[in-house]
């Protein structure tokens, strides 16, 4: 599988496309999961995402659930197979009160980060973290503190890249200058939701974590050699191709309809299907994204893989970028 660079030019080497498994241990069932897993690895994928707070939401989830499940499958297929793969995995988004969501989310001080680190590491039954993200923004607790906490663990060899997701482009920027000034890591990965259809800005998005991408971040990320941007929800949870799957309000604007007219005929000249074009749009460019791609079964795996292979040639990719213009953000 293609490799990236992540985190700067001295950064490691990820596959092209990053493995979701938000669903593992939840909702995906040990063994599926565990196959999942498994095929990945054997087509070249190596990035493996994961958060603490995998999935909290769902019947009987505690957050524990998709960290754990990574980890028994680590622990399964030996030490061998760890030294082959990278462990991105969040914090700051998991609730501290059962039932409440993110209104009790344990947020980013100095003290709650250690202790997510070590807690991560022990579900995952590993000694290092090679990908560790700020999840959400926690503007209650000052910056400096969250970034001393974060270099500590690099320091400490317990983790190695850092990131931040669902965070404003200023505050990135803000924690990044403010890591440079004292001398320690800085964030070089940003984590954002972000897919060939764009949202409606404008229309105010509902009141959630979740943070699109935006063309001052993309201008953003073009311009700082060492930053590495990934893509969540990169197919918008099946709705380009599953009728049970409708548009978000937000997405529902005559911008998308054009685009998805034009992203049909790309696929159908390419002999490939909506997602796998929507990967390959996404993989391509001056400033590549990795997507971070979710699949319940290896039959779902296995159609994401085919965009790894997908070659999109100029003038496709002109058309693609050329459809519509983007709702001003």
């Amino acid at each position: 599988m293609l490799r990236r660079r992540i985190g700067g030019p001295t950064g490691p080497l990820a596959s092209a496309l990053s493995l979701g498994t938000l669903p593992f241990g939840t909702t995906v069932d040990e063994e599926t999961s565990f196959a999942i897993l498994d095929r990945f690895v054997e087509a070249g994928g190596t990035l493996l995402d994961t958060a603490n707070n995998y999935a909290f939401w769902a019947p009987g989830g505690t957050g524990d659930e998709s960290e754990a499940a990574l980890g028994r499958w680590l622990a399964a297929r030996g030490p061998a197979l760890r030294d082959q793969v990278l462990i991105s995995t969040k914090m700051g988004a998991r609730p501290t009160v059962p039932g409440t969501g993110l209104k009790t989310a344990e947020g980013l001080s100095g003290p709650v980060v250690r202790k997510a680190a070590e807690d991560s590491l022990r579900r995952l039954g590993t000694d290092r973290i090679d990908v560790y993200w700020a999840h959400i923004e926690d503007r209650t607790v000052p910056l400096e503190e969250t970034v001393e906490a974060f270099d500590a663990l690099v320091r400490a060899g317990k983790a190695d890249v850092l990131g931040c997701s669902n965070h404003a482009t200023w505050l990135t920027e803000r924690a990044r200058a403010t890591a440079r000034a004292a001398g320690m890591t800085p964030y070089t990965c940003v984590q954002q939701r972000y897919s060939y259809l764009q949202p409606r800005f404008d229309l105010g998005l509902p009141e959630t974590a979740h943070v699109h991408v935006t063309q001052e971040l993309l201008d953003y990320v073009r311009g700082e050699a060492d930053m590495t941007l990934m893509a969540y929800s990169s197919l918008i949870s099946g709705a380009y191709t599953r009728p049970d799957k409708p548009l978000p309000e937000a997405y529902d604007h005559p911008g998308s309809v054009r685009r998805l007219a034009v992203l049909g005929e790309v696929a159908d000249e390419l002999g490939a299907s909506v997602n796998q074009v929507v990967l390959a749009w996404l993989m391509t460019g001056d400033r590549p994204v990795i997507p971070i791609v979710g699949a319940s079964s290896v039959e779902q795996l296995e159609e994401i893989l085919g965009a790894v292979e997908l070659e999109l040639p100029g003038e496709l990719k002109e058309r693609l970028d050329t459809a519509a213009l983007g709702p001003a953000a």
